[in-house]
Formats: structure tokens, sequence, C-alpha cells
């Protein structure tokens, strides 16, 4: 079945989304910016952001080998810094809600390496990719063909 193309059909729907990722994108390290937007679109199967952040994370320098095992982040800590760990780890809380909340141990990590404005920003950029990812797979909005 055909989907809308929601960005046509919607065109202040893309203004307010790209106003908000750039608010929530203010002062975040670009390379944490990119894993937290990848690790949240692996979660939520947003091929579309998939496709578009792995690229923008490799121009910006992000290794192939922390791409290649960013869903296993965990399990490859070691490649990881202390600000990713609590960042990754704190996206999925976000992303996945399983108990209806961020856990107090989440967060109080994350706020342990983070100062209150870059967590809040953190925060931010979680809550908008999510709802890219969201948007994005309502639509079925695909990644752009072979390059």
């Amino acid at each position: 079945m055909k989907r809308i193309d929601i960005y046509r059909t919607s065109p202040e729907l893309y203004d307010a989304m790209m106003a908000l990722s750039s608010a929530s994108a203010k002062d975040v390290d670009v390379e944490l910016g990119e894993l937290i937007k990848i690790r949240a679109s692996q979660i939520n199967h947003c091929a579309f952001c998939l496709d578009m952040h792995t690229r923008d994370a490799r121009k910006h320098g992000v290794s192939e080998q922390k791409l290649d095992v960013l869903a296993a982040w965990e399990e490859a800590a070691q490649l990881f810094t202390e600000r990713e760990r609590a960042a990754l780890a704190l996206t999925e809380a976000i992303t996945e809600l399983g108990d209806g909340h961020v856990p107090d141990e989440v967060y109080q990590r994350a706020a342990r390496v983070f100062s209150e404005r870059e967590l809040g920003q953190l925060i931010a950029l979680a809550v908008t990719i999510n709802a890219w990812n969201r948007i994005n797979v309502a639509a079925r909005v695909q990644p752009p063909g072979r390059r």
C-alpha cells in the first residue's frame, strides 16, 4: 500500500521538525549526536534515518568499527567513551520506555558525565530522532536508491 508523502502534504511539519532538530543538536558533539541518532533509529527500524545518519557519521569521523558494533555497544564497551556509553544508555531508555520511564540509574549515569545543559540537549536530541523515526516509519519514507 502506498503511503502519503508526509513532508509534501504537511510542509509545516517538516519545517517544525527541522527547527527542533537544529535546537536539540545545538552544543552536542557531532560524533556523539550521530551515535545517538543511529542507535535510536536501529531500535525503531527506521531505514531512512539509518541510511542518512550512518553516512553523516562517517563524514564526521566516526570509525567503521564503532558503527559496526553500535547495536551491541554494551558488549563492545571498550570502544566507546564513558560519555558515549552514558548517552547511548539514556537514548535506549528514552526510545524504549519499557517501564514507562527512564530508570534513575540510567539518568544518574548520564548526569555524572554531562552538564545540565548537555544532559538537556541529549534528552532533546533523543526525543527528536525518535519523532523523526516514528514519522518516517509510519509514512514508510524510504532511503534514496543505491548510490
